[in-house]
């Protein structure tokens, strides 16, 4: 019953929180913050760094990173959460002309992901030529990739997974 009233204190909740560089490190803050929202999912974000990494080339900016003791971003942590929370994932489709990474439901089948795109291919889907993304990069190409048996062909069963780079068969 509870399910469907969809009432908006059901919903899972991301905190973020906007501290300053001191706040961004400090462990008891941190700590006594989650505590206190607690078991919701929660972010740290500091505003001002995240303004500072946008003017920065890669390396600068994953040196400034380090001395704060990040990772990443605040910005890509948010993206990883928020998609972790509401259960989505991405896969990508690549032709000459653009790449485009389409977001899916955790667990949704090939056929499920060809029907974000258009409902034509989740109707007339046949098969779907899938490659790995790192396997991608490291071949230089789809065909490369093809040449060294790294494209598979998924039928209507498959899972996608993150990372998935697409091509649909289909017919209509």
């Amino acid at each position: 019953l509870l399910q469907e009233l969809q009432l908006l204190t059901m919903k899972p909740v991301i905190y973020v929180f906007n501290v300053d560089e001191a706040g961004l490190q400090g462990q008891a803050l941190q700590e006594e913050l989650i505590d206190i929202v607690a078991p919701a999912k929660v972010i740290f974000i500091c505003a001002k760094l995240e303004n500072e990494l946008r003017g920065l080339d890669e390396n600068d900016r994953q040196e400034l990173l380090d001395s704060y003791g990040q990772n990443e971003s605040g910005l890509i942590q948010l993206i990883h959460v928020a998609y972790e929370t509401l259960s989505l994932q991405s896969y990508l489709t690549a032709g000459e002309k653009e790449v485009r990474a389409w977001t899916i439901p955790k667990d949704a089948t090939a056929p499920q992901a060809a029907g974000v795109i258009h409902g034509d291919f989740e109707r007339g889907f046949i098969a779907a030529q899938v490659v790995n993304y790192d396997d991608l990069i490291n071949a230089g190409s789809v065909g490369g990739a093809r040449a060294v048996g790294k494209v598979r062909t998924e039928g209507k069963d498959y899972i996608m997974q993150p990372g998935d780079v697409v091509e649909f068969r289909f017919n209509v």
